[in-house]
């Protein structure tokens, strides 16, 4: 017996730990890629299909509801079709996306294969983070740190690649440039990822058969909430204008019907009594979401400004956002020491004035301002951005219980995503009929009062040694 088990390599030494990780991570850098990819093309989008800014911000809002309900329902099909099957048709979904789209013939078109392609890269976030956890056991907080790197990277960096390459392919090039990453993904995975269990023993592991998948998935929850976005969006984005009274209706009764099902549900969508369960974790995912409508009104924002208000070129434009993406990644580190040593609040609270300070910086900014300026203005937000990122997510850890981390991961990213979708509202509410000087300084004036309610939630955080039980038990946050 004793010999069979020393036989019996564990799953770590199955595996070859170098090769998988980049095999992975380039299929999970491709979704924060091609979401950030945009911010600087969306100006010439607008150009080549004659879009006001509010149509043409449809591009982001439908690739993060998209991303939104891909990744927890692909999750659960991976673990009963197989990771590496889903891994696969994951990265051919961006394949046949990424070709089609950058032939779009209408908007239409194009909003339709960026939804395929968010499927595709949602696909592929939760297979391959669910093969790292399975056969990675030895330092696996630095196997997802690697993880992390690839795809914090892509999204800070990818206004300045798209940039680039808007500047020398025009649009199609930000579709384009997938295929190398695709492609060695592809391969390295024929290689490099272990396969899949047999079918008999995913059903075993994983409850049944086909049936029960679907009815682990909340399909009733996933359209009501998809209703209630798309609704929601329609009529915000429309109070410049002809106000869509009808879709606020539906978007009304898509909540409460949503509200109710959930509550009764089973398996939900999302799980609305965690957050009555626990205070800590709701106070968090709300930060998260504030935080991200800021960083995102600036990230999709300055760079329209930029284009349309200043006359800078795509080139430049990227060049100018590398002070955001730069400044974030720098931090990122150093706010990862500090927290260790400090706890959460003292960086949390730092980020809350910088994001408060960068948007009053807003009203600084004309028709004449200097590039030094500019640059100034935001680095200031992208300091606050590397705090965000490490301490937002060590504060979910502290908040909540070992059991239910899955789950609140999961809600952490659904929230990153309600916090740019509803940046794109603001963004269409300031931007939609015209974008000019003024505009940005109504943004700027909204956004600062955003940044204080971070300041006043990031100092409501709990001390450094508070456990997840206290936190939901006296709702200290």
């Amino acid at each position: 017996m004793e010999q069979a088990a020393k036989a019996t390599p564990s799953p770590s030494a199955r595996v070859r730990r170098g090769p998988l990780l980049v095999t992975i991570a380039l299929g999970v850098l491709l979704n924060p890629l091609n979401s950030s990819m945009i911010a600087v093309a969306l100006s010439r989008l607008e150009h080549v299909f004659h879009l006001s800014f509010t149509t043409a911000s449809w591009l982001i809002s439908a690739y993060y509801l998209a991303s939104a309900i891909a990744q927890p329902v692909m999750g659960k099909v991976s673990d009963f079709v197989g990771r590496k099957k889903i891994f696969l048709v994951g990265l051919v979904l961006v394949a046949v996306s990424s070709f089609t789209a950058s032939f779009a013939p209408s908007f239409g078109w194009l909003i339709a294969f960026r939804l395929i392609q968010s499927f595709g890269s949602g696909a592929i976030y939760p297979a391959g983070m669910g093969i790292v956890r399975n056969h990675i056991t030895e330092r696996q907080s630095q196997a997802l740190a690697v993880m992390s790197v690839f795809a914090s990277g892509a999204a800070a960096f990818g206004p300045s690649i798209g940039g680039f390459l808007v500047h020398y392919g025009d649009w199609p090039a930000i579709f384009w440039v997938n295929f190398p990453f695709v492609i060695a993904s592809f391969l390295l995975a024929l290689w490099t990822l272990p396969a899949d269990p047999p079918r008999h023993a995913r059903r075993q592991t994983h409850g049944g058969g086909f049936r029960e998948l679907l009815r682990g998935i909340d399909i009733p929850g996933i359209i009501l909430f998809s209703a209630l976005i798309v609704c929601g969006l329609l009529f915000l984005l429309s109070l410049t204008g002809n106000v869509q009274w009808a879709a606020g209706v539906l978007a009304v009764v898509a909540l409460a019907g949503f509200i109710l099902l959930e509550l009764r549900s089973a398996s939900p969508f999302i799980d609305l009594r965690m957050f009555g369960r626990n205070r800590g974790l709701t106070w968090v995912l709300l930060q998260f979401v504030t935080v991200n409508i800021i960083f995102y009104s600036i990230f999709f924002g300055m760079p329209q400004f930029l284009q349309e208000a200043r006359g800078f070129n795509s080139q430049q434009t990227g060049l100018l956002m590398l002070a955001v993406a730069g400044f974030g990644v720098v931090m990122a580190p150093i706010t990862g020491r500090w927290v260790a040593r400090s706890g959460v609040r003292p960086p949390l609270l730092l980020a809350g004035i910088c994001m408060t300070t960068g948007s009053i910086l807003f009203w600084t900014i004309h028709e004449r301002t200097p590039v030094w300026w500019l640059v100034i203005c935001l680095a200031v937000l992208g300091v606050s951005n590397g705090f965000n990122n490490v301490g937002l997510q060590t504060a979910l850890f502290r908040v909540t219980p070992k059991q239910i981390i899955g789950t609140a991961s999961g809600l952490f990213q659904t929230s990153r995503y309600l916090g740019t979708i509803l940046s794109s509202v603001l963004l269409g509410l300031f931007f939609g009929n015209h974008l000019d000087t003024p505009s940005l300084h109504a943004l700027g004036t909204v956004l600062a009062v955003l940044g204080l309610l971070v300041i006043w939630m990031s100092w409501r955080l709990p001390g450094r040694g508070a456990s997840p039980a206290e936190n939901a038990s006296a709702g200290r946050l």
